[in-house]
C-alpha cells in the first residue's frame, strides 16, 4: 500500500449499513483527505442517516453491487483505486427465510466488484465473518484460527463462506490484490434492532422483556465494531496481500450472560427474560484466534473491556430513540410471525 493509495480514492460498498458506516465515520477521523464513495442498495438494514455529522461527507451512490455497469461507472467516474467491501445480507433468520437474496448479492455481488477489481488493478478487501467456520460445542475450548476448516452452518454463513473462497480464487488465477478480514460478532452504535444485543436493549427500552433463543447457553465471541473498524483498515493498508485475517477480542460469553449483564446495568430483574424457540442449525459457540493480526500488524482491541463498551452501546441506544424506534415494530412484527 503507497501513501498514494491510501489517501485516494476509495469505494466502500455497503457504507449505510452498521460496520460500513461505522467504518466511513472512522476513516473521517484517520484518513480525512481520503475520497470515500458509498455504494449502497439501501435496503431497511441500512440507513444514510447513519452517516449524518460527518465534515467531509462522503458521495453516496443508491445502487446494488449486483449492477456491473453501475459499479464499473463508479470506478471509472471517481477514479477508485480501492474496494473495501462490507454490503451484504447478513441477517440468520432472513437467510433461513429465503436464501434466495443472499445467494445474489453476498455470492454475486462480490463476483460483480472483484471483475471491477481485476480489470482496474484496485486494491480489494473483504468483510467477512467467523460464521464461516460453523460452531463447536459449549464448553469446547478451542478456537478457530485463519487454517480452520469452512462449516458453515446457514444459508448466510454458506454465502459468506462461497463469497471469501471467491475473493482467494481471483488472488490465486488473477492476482488480484485481495485481503480478507473474518470478525467475530460485532457491536455498538447504529446495529439495526434485529440484531442481539440491539434488540434486548431496544425491548427493555420499549416495556417488554428480552428475548433468548432456547436457553441462552450459546457462546458468541464479541468485538466493538470501532475495534473491527481499525483491524479492516490496519490490513487494508499492511496486510500481506492474499491473506486472511481473523479479528476477535476474546470477548467469549453466552447470550444468557449477555441479556443479565444488559438487565443489570438497566435496572431490571436478572430473571426478566423471555425464552422463545431456537432457529434451525443455531451455531453453538464461537471463538476467535486472532494472534496473527496482533503479530503481524499489531493490532489489539482498544476496547476490550466488554462491560464498559456495553454500557455505552446502551447509553447510545437511550439517547437515539429517533433512529430505532421507526423500525422496531416491524421487526418485533416479523418476530412473533416465526415464535421467537
Amino acid at each position: 500500500m503507497t501513501d498514494k493509495d491510501e489517501v485516494a480514492s476509495l469505494l466502500v460498498t455497503g457504507g449505510a449499513g452498521f460496520i460500513g458506516s461505522n467504518f466511513v465515520r472512522y476513516l473521517a477521523r484517520v484518513n480525512p483527505q481520503a475520497k470515500v464513495v458509498v455504494l449502497d442498495k439501501m435496503t431497511y438494514a441500512a440507513n444514510p442517516h447513519n452517516l449524518d455529522g460527518l465534515s467531509r461527507k462522503p458521495i453516496v451512490i443508491r445502487g446494488d453491487i449486483c449492477d456491473s455497469s453501475l459499479v464499473e461507472q463508479i470506478v471509472e467516474q471517481h477514479h477508485i483505486n480501492g474496494i473495501i467491501h462490507f454490503a451484504a445480507e447478513s441477517h440468520n433468520d432472513n437467510s433461513i427465510r429465503d436464501a434466495a437474496p443472499f445467494i445474489h448479492t453476498n455470492i454475486y455481488g462480490t463476483y460483480v466488484l472483484l471483475e471491477a477489481a481485476r480489470r482496474h488493478d484496485l486494491r480489494f478487501h473483504h468483510v467477512s465473518t467467523d460464521e464461516v467456520f460453523g460452531d463447536t460445542s459449549v464448553g469446547d475450548v478451542t478456537r478457530f484460527d485463519e487454517s480452520s476448516p469452512y462449516r458453515p452452518s446457514s444459508p448466510y454463513s454458506a454465502t459468506k463462506a462461497a463469497s471469501d473462497h471467491l475473493v482467494r480464487a481471483w488472488w490465486r488465477t488473477y492476482g488480484t490484490r485481495v485481503t480478507i478480514t473474518n470478525s467475530s460478532n460485532n457491536y455498538g452504535p447504529f446495529q439495526h434492532v434485529e440484531k442481539f444485543i440491539p434488540r434486548q436493549i431496544t425491548n427493555i427500552l420499549t416495556g417488554h422483556r428480552p428475548k433468548l433463543y432456547g436457553q441462552g447457553e450459546d457462546v458468541r465471541d464479541w468485538l466493538s465494531v470501532e475495534d473491527d473498524c481499525r483491524a479492516i483498515w490496519n490490513v487494508y493498508r499492511r496486510g500481506r496481500l492474499g491473506q486472511t485475517y481473523l479479528v476477535g477480542a476474546d470477548n467469549r460469553l453466552s447470550n444468557l450472560a449477555v441479556v443479565q449483564m444488559i438487565l443489570a446495568m438497566m435496572n431490571r430483574p436478572l430473571d426478566e427474560v423471555e425464552f422463545v424457540r431456537d432457529r434451525p442449525g443455531a451455531d453453538r459457540r464461537y471463538a476467535i484466534d486472532a494472534s496473527k493480526i496482533r503479530r503481524e500488524l499489531g493490532w489489539k482491541p482498544l476496547q476490550a473491556d466488554f462491560a464498559k463498551s456495553l454500557e455505552a452501546t446502551i447509553e447510545w441506544y437511550k439517547r437515539h430513540e429517533s433512529w430505532w424506534m421507526p423500525a422496531k415494530q416491524t421487526t418485533e412484527l416479523r418476530y412473533r410471525q416465526e415464535g421467537h
